[in-house]
């Protein structure tokens, strides 16, 4: 919902050109509803009621590109526009257009008509109404539309309602309108109701909102678990790292390339994001005078390095080797520190991405597993072994039961190398598994390779 568009006597124009008076009826009739020319309405009404059905049956029913009066409206949401087509001609309130499939409210609220949206309501709309799983406040939020979502929720709507894209709260925070976020909170939103890959934190983040970051962490908010003070910092937002900080934020977690907070704010911050972070963050090994002219030099060097391809290519090579050895000798967590410095240097190397995915999975560590995968399928979508890793990282996180999705990943693996449909049938069995290693064991006798590669 909410989606932004032309206002309409813009989107006729562009079709239909300047000229009004060349317009068919149909579409002047429509766009005198969008003004709230009641007069208009009728006298356009009359030159089109050829058959003698009367004004009012004629405005019911006429439509241009899908949108009948009612629906056109809420460009300007004047109530007497409104008053004569829902009392007078008794239109259906509920009725969506067929070009956008918005009702008249869904319209009023796009368009942020508080007095309409009241209207409408009172005669009967549908203050639940889920188009797609988004409500009505999910596109005022979106909006912000802070005294509609107030008025929505003093009516009832569900705060934490959960669409494809999250919370009401989320898309304030994504969209970056502290007010309406502030609204939601104070009606008792739930920072931390997650629905999709990033926390809300990271949302408001993205969106280099310090207002929305600040508030969210006021209204309890987590901030242990993604890395946000990495994201703050490589975005250099100096208020954000401060907040974060206060807050409890850990800034000796890297990146998934490696890079700790203090050492992208040498890259992409300020000299002071770096002396804010500088006290809380552990000394590095590699770092021989830990101090901010230390570190700052430090990461400097590094960066001139990585402009050496000679250079560039022998280290991720030599990190390559140490992995492999690590490995061999199942010893997974130095392998993914090998893997993740390697990252470091070159971060579109898919196979890195998979070798680290799979030194994850046998730590059993899911969430790390899938989420390299699924960078690593990224870079290479039509690469089997990345969808056969993301569907194994699915099937650790979830446990011994094992949904359709996760197969349909392995399958989609399995598939693109030839396998088959015996041996898809054999792992496409949706029930208990008594170990993960059962499943690991099932896999290594197709084609696909469960061997670590260099």
């Amino acid at each position: 919902m909410g989606t932004r568009e032309w206002p309409l006597p813009r989107l006729y124009e562009l079709f239909l050109g300047k000229e009004r008076d060349r317009w068919p009826p149909e579409a002047r009739l429509i766009e005198a509803a969008h003004h709230g020319d009641v007069l208009e309405i009728k006298k356009i009404a009359k030159e089109l009621d050829v058959q003698g059905h009367g004004i009012p049956v004629t405005v019911a029913n006429t439509t241009y590109m899908g949108m009948n009066v009612l629906h056109a409206a809420g460009g300007l949401g004047r109530l007497p526009v409104y008053r004569y087509l829902v009392e007078e001609v008794k239109m259906d309130i509920h009725k969506p257009d067929t070009l956008i499939d918005f009702t008249p409210v869904e319209h009023a609220v796009k368009h942020g008509h508080l007095p309409a949206i009241k209207y409408l309501l009172d005669h009967g709309a549908d203050l639940h109404l889920q188009r797609g799983d988004n409500t009505l406040l999910h596109s005022a939020a979106t909006h912000g539309q802070s005294e509609i979502v107030k008025f929505l929720l003093s009516k009832g709507a569900d705060v934490d309602a959960i669409s494809d894209l999250g919370t009401p709260l989320i898309l304030a925070a994504l969209k970056g309108h502290p007010s309406t976020l502030k609204i939601l909170l104070q009606h008792g939103a739930d920072p931390n109701k997650v629905a999709g890959l990033f926390g809300i934190i990271d949302v408001a983040l993205h969106k280099s909102s310090v207002s929305c970051v600040k508030l969210l962490i006021q209204g309890g908010a987590n901030v242990s678990g993604d890395n946000h003070l990495a994201k703050a910092a490589e975005k250099g937002l100096t208020e954000a790292i401060k907040c974060l900080l206060e807050a409890g934020a850990n800034p000796n977690v890297v990146d998934r390339f490696g890079r700790l907070p203090i050492e992208l704010a040498v890259e992409y911050g300020t000299r002071e994001d770096v002396e804010i972070l500088f006290p809380f963050t552990s000394p590095i090994s590699t770092v021989a005078n830990w101090s901010d002219d230390g570190i700052i030099s430090h990461v400097q060097m590094e960066i001139k390095q990585l402009e050496d391809d000679n250079f560039v290519e022998k280290r991720i090579s030599d990190l390559k080797q140490q992995a492999a050895e690590a490995f061999k000798k199942q010893d997974y967590l130095n392998a993914s520190v090998f893997y993740t410095q390697a990252l470091k240097m070159d971060n579109f190397d898919a196979k890195l991405l998979s070798n680290r995915s799979l030194c994850w999975l046998r730590m059993g560590d899911g969430e790390r597993s899938y989420d390299d995968a699924t960078e690593c399928k990224k870079l290479q979508p039509m690469w089997a072994k990345a969808y056969y890793r993301q569907g194994a990282a699915q099937i650790l996180m979830e446990g011994d039961y094992c949904g359709g999705n996760d197969f349909k990943t392995l399958g989609l693996a399995v598939g693109m190398l030839g396998a088959s449909t015996d041996h898809l049938g054999r792992i496409g069995y949706e029930g208990p598994l008594s170990r993960f290693d059962e499943l690991l064991a099932q896999m290594k006798m197709s084609s696909l390779d469960l061997n670590h590669e260099d």
